[in-house]
């Protein structure tokens, strides 16, 4: 039966315990509003669930394409279980949008996958300001439960 042998894979709870985790957060500064929220959102939710504040690292970039490279260099560091990506990209009226989506996408599952380091993406990208506030909260809160879940999974493998 399937889950029958639980002393194979850690539960859903035990991988929801972020003592002992150390934490990498990149925030984009641009709509600098919404960052905020998702950063205070994700810090917040990390303590909650056993993060230490003083194994949270938090830096800042101007946007989304700088998010990667800052990624890479606390990756490089080799101290971090897991790492969060902030930023909020909202559709204008040129192509820029589309290009900053998908590169600023394209260059964090890079750092994750070369770096076999989980990444939390919680980079919004939405057709208005509108839908960025309204996500702001939950997505933020979102990451951090991504970032300690997949460091519990690796972590156990």
């Amino acid at each position: 039966m399937f889950g029958a042998d639980k002393g194979s894979v850690a539960s859903t709870d035990d991988r929801m315990n972020g003592k002992e985790l150390k934490i990498g957060i990149v925030q984009a500064r641009f709509n600098a509003g919404v960052t905020d929220a998702l950063t205070q959102a994700c810090k917040a939710e990390l303590v909650a669930l056993g993060v230490a504040e003083k194994d949270i690292e938090h830096l800042t970039v101007p946007g989304a394409l700088e998010v990667p490279v800052a990624l890479q260099a606390l990756a490089e560091k080799n101290s971090y279980d897991a790492l969060v990506a902030i930023g909020c990209i909202i559709r204008g009226e040129t192509y820029h949008f589309e290009l900053v989506a998908n590169e600023s996408s394209a260059g964090v599952t890079r750092i994750s996958l070369d770096y076999q380091l989980p990444i939390a993406n919680a980079i919004l990208t939405t057709e208005d300001m509108a839908q960025a506030v309204a996500r702001q909260i939950d997505k933020g809160r979102d990451a951090a439960r991504v970032a300690i879940e997949m460091a519990n999974l690796l972590e156990g493998m």
